[in-house]
């Protein structure tokens, strides 16, 4: 059983060189919400509004296929997340605090429905609609055995980071720590070689913010490590994060006002 360590962690702005690399997407991907690697391809989903499909696309932002799950249901579909042997969709978009059926789907790496993954947070008791509320979610990764979700709220502009068991089952969630993002967070990743943690997040004035917490496992929960920088790209709503490595990340956003979603790969010195 994990150990519950619940403390408020502060986000450290910090200035770095950036570069950010446009490359704009397919008009059906409108909703990019979710970034993986299959092969040397990415492969994403849009959230509420869309069948339950994946797309995969290359780098260069050439739409390859889609592929249409008729045994699944996007209510409102999130981020993706994958480990060696599957891929997870995070069905746990909850914007008003009314769902009763959060759910993660793991699939196969050959992309075949193997089960489902029940959530539901220990803390919430009522089910009314709430516009500000700290019980939706849009950011899932793996960490070794276990899955790491991080909290959007609305409520506080902070995020809870709540883990559990990667494997089919009913789990209630309790938050394991408490981030002071100062944003909506959107997206995470985790690299486990570099043991770095990435997240993306906007204000309610749309700046568009990215997220480290270095030596995520090294550190523990009682030493979080947060850094939070600037995106320079306007107009947009980063909704996915990919990284490429300790220095490149794959980042997307739904279409905005520019009227197409985008591919963007950004490249950070980080300290």
């Amino acid at each position: 059983m994990r150990f519950l360590f619940i403390g408020l962690f502060a986000s450290f702005w910090c200035n770095a060189q950036m570069s950010v690399t446009t490359i704009k997407l397919p008009s059906e991907i409108e909703e990019t919400s979710g970034l993986e690697y299959i092969g040397e391809n990415l492969i994403t989903i849009n959230d509420s509004g869309d069948k339950a499909r994946l797309y995969v696309f290359t780098p260069k932002g050439d739409l390859i296929k889609n592929i249409r799950f008729y045994d699944l249901k996007n209510k409102d579909w999130e981020d993706l997340a994958a480990d060696e042997s599957h891929f997870y969709i995070a069905d746990i978009g909850n914007n008003y605090a009314t769902r009763e059926n959060l759910k993660i789907y793991i699939l196969s790496k050959d992309l075949i429905p193997q089960g489902t993954i029940k959530i539901a947070y220990e803390a919430q008791k009522t089910f009314s609609k709430e516009a500000r509320n700290e019980y939706d979610a849009e950011a899932l990764t793996v960490v070794g055995d276990e899955l790491v979700l991080f909290s959007k709220n609305r409520k506080t502009l902070q995020s809870q980071i709540y883990f559990f068991p990667k494997t089919e089952g009913s789990y209630r969630l309790s938050p394991s720590a408490v981030i002071d993002t100062n944003a909506l967070i959107t997206a995470a990743d985790y690299h486990a070689e570099e043991d770095l943690m990435v997240l993306t997040g906007y204000d309610f004035k749309r700046s568009q913010y990215f997220y480290t917490l270095n030596n995520f496992k090294q550190n523990g929960l009682e030493n979080i490590d947060l850094k939070r920088y600037s995106i320079p790209v306007k107009p947009a709503q980063i909704e996915a994060v990919k990284i490429i490595n300790k220095n490149e990340f794959w980042i997307t956003s739904e279409s905005e006002s520019s009227g197409n979603p985008s591919l963007f790969k950004l490249n950070l010195e980080l300290d």
